[in-house]
């Protein structure tokens, strides 16, 4: 069940309708790293989450509160556009040329098909995509993929902040770059311990060694131009999942054969009589 609450959870309130800036925070709405994403990406890994207790309790948590981060940023857009695109805009061409000039810069569809509203979309009005959520079943995977989407969406958050004067806006943003590193070190958090729980190692997933290549699985190929990769740690040592020796490999050969493909499938040329009869010659043969 989901309790919606009329207030926000932080306040959206521009101090002037900016319809511009509302088409850059779509991004933070439907980007591939907005907060549609975190939300539908962090209520499937509950929902997928087979282990109940503190680890499940978390995602949801989280999830549920992206929810509200969802319609904080619309409200805000909504807010933006108020007024937008006939006042606002007319007054703004009248007094800037410059700004005339770029007007094609709005994204017209949240006149058109909004009616002044946000939409489901990025910054350039690409619908959102259900594909850029992650949930795969294992907490660990998941749990790293949720550490670089709060990365990437609190990237895009800090610019968005400095392309504003408004200080409305501006706070808001605050707030959401507040809440991204604590979701940061809350995800960081949990994958160390599920570590020191023993239910992950460091490599996700931690059950399969016995099963790779061991020889190829520590060794770093230098297959672009100069050597410095080999001067990380990552060339030497032992590997972070305490299993495995790091190498460093300076010059890598193919290990299969040629990249061959099959003869022609005579089926699949059927464009002239010559080919026809070698169709029919193919299915005399099968029958």
């Amino acid at each position: 069940m989901f309790y919606h609450s009329k207030r926000l959870q932080f306040e959206a309130k521009p101090s002037a309708p900016d319809p511009h800036y509302a088409r850059k925070l779509q991004e933070l709405v439907g980007g591939a790293f907005g907060e549609m994403t975190v939300t539908m990406q962090y209520l499937f890994q509950g929902w997928n989450c087979r282990m109940e207790g503190k680890y499940k309790d978390l995602i949801l948590d989280i999830a549920t509160e992206e929810i509200g981060h969802v319609e904080m940023i619309s409200t805000m857009i909504a807010r933006l556009l108020e007024g937008a695109p006939s006042e606002v805009t007319a007054k703004a061409v009248e007094n800037d040329p410059v700004l005339a000039a770029v007007i094609g810069g709005m994204d017209p569809q949240q006149a058109i098909v909004a009616g002044g509203g946000p939409l489901l979309a990025d910054s350039n009005g690409y619908p959102w995509n259900g594909r850029y959520i992650v949930a795969s079943g294992n907490l660990l995977a998941d749990f790293r993929a949720n550490v670089a989407a709060e990365a990437q969406g609190r990237l895009q958050t800090a610019r968005l902040y400095h392309m504003s004067d408004d200080p409305g806006v501006r706070a808001m943003l605050k707030f959401n770059l507040a809440r991204d590193t604590a979701h940061q070190n809350m995800w960081l958090a949990a994958i160390e311990q599920l570590k020191e729980e023993g239910l992950e190692g460091t490599v996700a997933p931690n059950d399969l060694f016995d099963e790779e290549e061991t020889e190829h699985a520590g060794t770093l190929w230098n297959l672009s131009e100069g050597q410095e990769s080999a001067d990380g740690p990552w060339a030497r040592g032992l590997a972070p999942d305490g299993a495995h020796q790091m190498g460093y490999l300076e010059h890598p050969e193919p290990l299969g054969g040629p990249a061959a493909a099959p003869k022609p499938n005579p089926l699949l040329y059927a464009t002239s009589p010559a080919n026809l009869n070698l169709i029919d010659r193919a299915i005399d043969k099968l029958t």
